[in-house]
C-alpha cells in the first residue's frame, strides 16, 4: 500500500507561540478560537512538550476538535483546531486496536466493515502511527468514506469511516 500525504486542513488563522511554554499555547488558542466563526481553523504553533495533550483536554472540554498536530522543523509542531463540531457521529461498531500496530488496524477493520450495512459507520481506535495514512489510502481505494479523523489523545486517533 503506497501512503498518501495526510491532507492538511486550510486554516483560517494562524497564532505562532513557539517559545512560550504552558500553559501559553493554550491560553492564546483559546483567545483566537473564541475569536472565529463556527468551524473554523486555528494553526497553532508551538514547540512546548506539553501543548498536545493540554489541547486534546480543552478540546474534550469546550466542543472543539483538534484535526491534526503537523510535526514541523526545529522541534515546532503545528496544530489545527476547528471551532465546534458538526455533531457527534455515532458509530454503529467500535473497535478499538489501542497497542496493535500496522497493518493490524487496517485488516480487522475490513472484517468488521464486511459485516456492516451500507451508510453505518465504524469508529476505529488506533495509537499506531502508520494508521493515518493506512486508512486514508484504503478509504480511498475502496470507496469507503472517511467522515471524521479526531485526535482523541497523546497519539490517539479515532476514525469514523462510513460504508458505501
Amino acid at each position: 500500500m503506497t501512503h498518501q500525504p495526510v491532507p492538511v486542513p486550510e486554516a483560517d488563522a494562524t497564532l505562532d507561540l513557539a517559545g512560550l511554554t504552558c500553559p501559553g499555547p493554550i491560553l492564546g488558542a483559546k483567545e483566537v478560537v473564541d475569536g472565529l466563526g463556527e468551524r473554523q481553523v486555528l494553526r497553532l504553533l508551538s514547540d512546548c512538550a506539553g501543548t498536545r495533550d493540554d489541547l486534546v483536554a480543552w478540546c474534550r472540554q469546550t466542543g472543539n476538535e483538534l484535526l491534526l498536530a503537523e510535526d514541523l522543523d526545529n522541534g515546532v509542531t503545528a496544530y489545527y483546531l476547528r471551532k465546534g463540531r458538526a455533531g457527534s457521529i455515532v458509530a454503529n461498531a467500535v473497535l478499538d486496536m489501542r497497542g496493535v500496530t500496522c497493518p493490524g488496524p487496517i485488516i480487522e477493520a475490513k472484517q468488521f466493515i464486511k459485516a456492516m450495512g451500507p451508510g453505518e459507520i465504524l469508529k476505529l481506535v488506533s495509537n499506531c502511527p502508520g494508521t493515518r495514512a493506512d486508512i486514508a489510502d484504503w478509504t480511498a481505494a475502496t470507496g469507503l468514506r472517511l467522515v471524521a479523523t479526531v485526535e482523541a489523545g497523546a497519539g490517539v486517533v479515532e476514525f469514523f469511516i462510513a460504508k458505501t
